[in-house]
């Protein structure tokens, strides 16, 4: 919903008086809308755009040079009054005639056409353009009928351009149909928007599902399917536009990929690299393409697809220089898609043990390395879940991604025949690269400082094993700074060394002093409930984490565990489906 709204029933020309003073340099306020600040020379076709509210940046986003010389604002999702519209047309001429631009809508083609109808009753020459891009509402055959969305970008640009260019009235008129009928877009939602003043949505879309074909207000769409990802999600709007595709038309357009309200840039650009090689493999030739939000439906997740063939009068309004809050650039050369030279990944050689016992140490601790990946990938959720209550949820993630890329890199080093402290510490950088953030860097040097007990010669001993864990220990705490009662992951893993260390000591063996150490870390980490951060992100959260685990620390807990059930085990098994679900069990219990 809305959250800064004030009175719902002024909310838009709060909005529109709240843009004009931020663009003065582009727009002055007039009740109604807007115009340029700088107007148009002198005998200039003039442009005026409008419609409803809630679709910022259009429409007032859309005035400036090379663009429109007015816009009209409708309260949200409303189309603007004959009156208003008529006021601004007035204010807008430049004694070239008028063209009113508006989406194909009932509520705009009403109060458009009357305004045109009463501005030529007091002697102005105005065409209309109703745009009509919805490749959803209305088949082919009754292009008429579709409504105007996303294509009003591209549509309007091109106008604007050709009228700053000094066409006259009939050329402009001529450009503005054909670029029209040369425009398509198709989008999709995957949920509803809310209006101001509201608190429930317009309309809903089920979770987990996608509503193909919506309108920029939610007006019904032409199905609904589970989302996809993003490669299929590219094809099912690429493929439904290529099929618009004109008889003879230039394989060369305009592409817009644009966000509805709510859909981050981010997820823009993930669809964008699965489009790109879409249109290369179709033979079309992107001309200065937009991925952004430029016509969006307030706080509405979607996305749509916009691709407009372009001829070479059409091209060079496309590229012609702008200034506007939307769109701002000089004149644009070049062109075709860009391919992203990606080097290829170099091989790496690692060194071969001299010995048999060797070999079978890296293999053995590429074989714990891959337990531990699978074990995380499976309680990833349940540790992002804790670590959202006092941190910002990703520890799950960054464990899961870290310990996937560190077993990889392990058992390529395993198979190149490499010792066990080259594999570990070929496994430590690969989790510091692909974790990232501070965990990542820890488990990085702890798992690289503990392969510096190990002997790229020999099966690792108890010996070997407990020093490598109290070198991780030093090292982590070098780097992290904290210490016990911090609540941390060194609250786990300072009782894990410490009963490690004194259980060998007394006689015990390997894997039942391992073990003991294990349990001594789960303890630890669940008594972290009752502690309050005091170093890294979570000591901003106070006192809203107590009464909750240490991610950090639960992590690290299950980690030892694991790695003594493969001792245990004698190193025989990497672990199955059971171990991974109880691993899971344990987290989500707290146990």
């Amino acid at each position: 919903m809305t959250k800064i709204c004030g009175d719902a029933s002024t909310f838009a020309a709060s909005a529109l008086r709240g843009f004009s003073l931020l663009h003065p340099d582009l727009v002055r306020y007039v009740r109604g809308g807007v115009l340029r600040a700088t107007p148009g020379r002198r005998g200039k076709v003039a442009v005026v755009l409008g419609g409803g509210s809630g679709h910022y940046p259009a429409f007032a986003g859309y005035v400036g040079p090379g663009f429109g010389d007015a816009a009209v604002a409708g309260d949200i999702f409303a189309s603007p009054s004959t009156q208003a519209i008529k006021s601004i047309a007035r204010q807008a001429d430049l004694g070239g005639g008028i063209l009113l631009g508006y989406g194909n809508y009932a509520g705009d083609v009403l109060n458009f056409g009357i305004a045109a109808d009463r501005l030529r009753e007091e002697g102005y020459d105005v065409r209309v353009l109703a745009t009509a891009d919805d490749v959803a509402s209305s088949e082919a055959s009754t292009r008429e009928k579709r409504r105007g969305i996303a294509g009003d970008l591209v549509i309007f640009r091109i106008v604007g351009a050709a009228a700053e260019a000094g066409l006259t009235l009939d050329e402009v008129e001529e450009v503005a149909h054909r670029v029209n009928r040369q425009t398509c877009t198709f989008g999709v939602a995957f949920d509803g928007c809310t209006l101001p003043g509201e608190k429930e949505k317009l309309f809903e879309v089920p979770k987990n599902r996608m509503a193909l074909g919506l309108g920029v207000h939610g007006e019904p769409g032409i199905d609904e399917q589970d989302v996809p990802d993003p490669e299929h999600l590219a094809h099912i709007l690429f493929d439904r536009l290529l099929a618009e595709l004109p008889e003879g038309a230039s394989r060369r357009v305009a592409v817009l990929l644009n966000g509805l309200g709510s859909t981050k840039q981010e997820e823009l650009f993930v669809l964008w690299e699965r489009l790109v090689p879409m249109f290369e493999k179709a033979g079309l030739t992107l001309v200065a393409p937009l991925v952004g939000e430029y016509v969006t439906s307030l706080d509405m997740a979607g996305c749509s697809l916009t691709l407009t063939w372009l001829d070479e009068d059409l091209e060079r309004y496309w590229r012609s220089p702008v200034e506007s809050a939307a769109l701002s650039h000089g004149q644009l050369s070049g062109d075709g898609i860009t391919r992203l030279e990606v080097p290829e990944e170099t091989e790496i050689l690692y060194m071969r043990s001299g010995t048999a016992q060797g070999r079978r140490g890296g293999a053995c601790v590429a074989a714990v390395m891959d337990h531990l990946a699978r074990t995380l990938a499976e309680a990833e959720s349940d540790l992002g879940h804790i670590d959202a209550v006092a941190g910002d949820g990703d520890h799950g993630q960054g464990m899961a991604r870290g310990s996937a890329a560190a077993a990889k890199v392990a058992r390529a080093a395993a198979d190149a025949g490499a010792g066990p402290a080259t594999v570990l510490a070929s496994a430590a950088d690969a989790w510091a690269d692909r974790a990232g953030g501070t965990s990542g860097a820890l488990w990085g040097e702890g798992l690289r400082a503990f392969s510096l007990a190990f002997d790229d010669n020999s099966l690792p001993d108890a010996q070997q094993l407990s020093g490598g864990a109290r070198n991780s220990m030093e090292r982590i705490m070098e780097l992290g700074r904290a210490k016990p009662g911090d609540k941390t992951l060194v609250d786990a893993l300072v009782p894990f060394v410490e009963t490690l260390e004194k259980a060998l000591a007394a006689g015990h063996g390997l894997v039942e002093a391992w073990q003991m150490g294990a349990q001594a870390s789960h303890k630890a980490a669940q008594a972290t409930r009752d502690l309050l951060p005091r170093m890294g992100r979570a000591k901003m959260h106070g006192e809203r984490s107590k009464g909750h685990p240490d991610a950090g620390a639960l992590s690290l807990a299950l980690c030892a565990r694991i790695v003594g059930e493969d001792l245990g085990r004698g190193l025989a098994s990497t672990g199955g489906e059971g171990d991974q679900i109880e691993a899971v069990r344990l987290v989500k219990a707290g146990r």
